[in-house]
């Protein structure tokens, strides 16, 4: 029996709900398999929490969160409270205080989810983005001056450190080489952003003869864009800044179908300090308590949260699962479907617990 510890933050928003489907579906796979057991410790820190005691989280919340075995983090966002307190209050000092510098987003077109892209379906578009998460836009860097007068002045200032950057794109190129087509598109602004982002072109260059066998070609963020909508088939693992990769990743989600299938891992790959896995649908307040909310990417985010376990026939054994209840069209509503969350949760769970294979 293999015990993992898992910090649960449902957070704000339809966090709660797909976390509590998360939970379920994980306790259907435990209970199936035998041989894995999840022990989970909420945390409701969040909004609500800000609203009590004037933070998002405690003074010493990552000392509490330090031991376990990974975060299993719903979404942090209210519309009463600015997006920064938020973000900044919980999510990434999480990121940050346990440099999970590789933000990994799988990206695949799910069997019975229609992408928007005509002519594109199931194995034609399926990509692995890589985010640095640690520094670049994200820095926290800058600050605002004459506040209020004509001549106020607000600075965001992005830091490019070798380090951060070398690591970053060893990474990738790791994850390129793992997989079948070993291919790696480089994207960044070097055209314009003449000093950072040539560095991340030249350290790219650099890297890249550790891995001979890994085929890369470079693309600047808005040609990015064009290409991941006209030709999708030509592209597999992608790296890119904390900013660029923010924002690709979305798009990506949005030509998979829906950004409520679209999953996030926040890893640290030294494994110093627990990684945290997130869907990246964000809060959706507007569908909050509606029981609407789609759980199929917190599922694909248990399964990433799996696999960095080393439980990799279990994390297969639950995208089995969610693939199989998607393509008999057991869907949420934002992928054309007319489930609830529960119905889908409960279909998962019943494809987990009928299951014929474990492997």
């Amino acid at each position: 029996m293999r015990e993992y510890k898992i910090a649960a933050i449902p957070a704000d928003g339809i966090g709660p709900e797909v976390i509590e489907a998360g939970r379920a579906v994980l306790s259907a796979l435990s209970e199936r398999r035998g041989d894995l057991r999840f022990t989970f410790t909420q945390f409701d820190w969040g909004s609500d929490w800000y609203k009590k005691h004037g933070k998002m989280m405690p003074d010493d919340g990552l000392d509490q969160l330090r031991d376990f075995d990974a975060i299993y983090f719903g979404a942090v966002g209210a519309p009463d409270v600015p997006d920064h307190i938020t973000l900044w209050g919980l999510r990434l000092p999480i990121c940050q205080g346990f440099d999970q510098y590789a933000n990994v987003r799988p990206t695949r077109i799910i069997p019975g989810i229609t992408s928007p892209l005509r002519g594109v379906g199931v194995g034609d578009l399926d990509w692995v983005i890589v985010r640095e998460n640690s520094e670049g836009e994200y820095s926290g860097h800058g600050g605002r001056a004459h506040r209020g007068l004509p001549e106020e002045v607000g600075t965001e200032t992005a830091i490019f450190t070798r380090v951060g950057v070398t690591r970053i794109m060893r990474y990738a190129f790791k994850m390129a080489q793992s997989r079948p087509r070993k291919l790696l598109t480089v994207v960044t602004k070097s055209n314009a952003q003449r000093h950072g982002m040539v560095m991340w072109d030249e350290i790219a260059a650099e890297v890249s003869q550790e891995f001979p066998d890994v085929t890369w070609d470079k693309m600047l963020v808005d040609a990015m864009t064009v290409r991941m909508v006209k030709n999708p088939k030509s592209l597999d693992t992608i790296v890119a800044t904390n900013l660029h990769a923010d924002i690709l990743s979305d798009l990506a989600g949005a030509l998979s179908g829906s950004l409520g299938v679209a999953p996030t891992g926040n890893i640290d790959p030294e494994r110093r300090f627990p990684s945290m896995f997130e869907p990246i649908h964000g809060s959706a307040f507007d569908i909050t308590g509606k029981g609407i909310a789609n759980p199929v990417a917190t599922f694909w985010t248990a399964a990433q949260m799996l696999e960095h376990l080393g439980e990799a026939s279990a994390a297969a054994s639950l995208m089995r699962a969610v693939d199989r209840v998607c393509e008999e069209g057991i869907l949420t509503p934002d992928v054309g479907g007319k489930a609830t969350t529960r119905e889908v949760t409960d279909a998962v769970v019943s494809a987990i617990s009928g299951s014929n294979s474990l492997d």
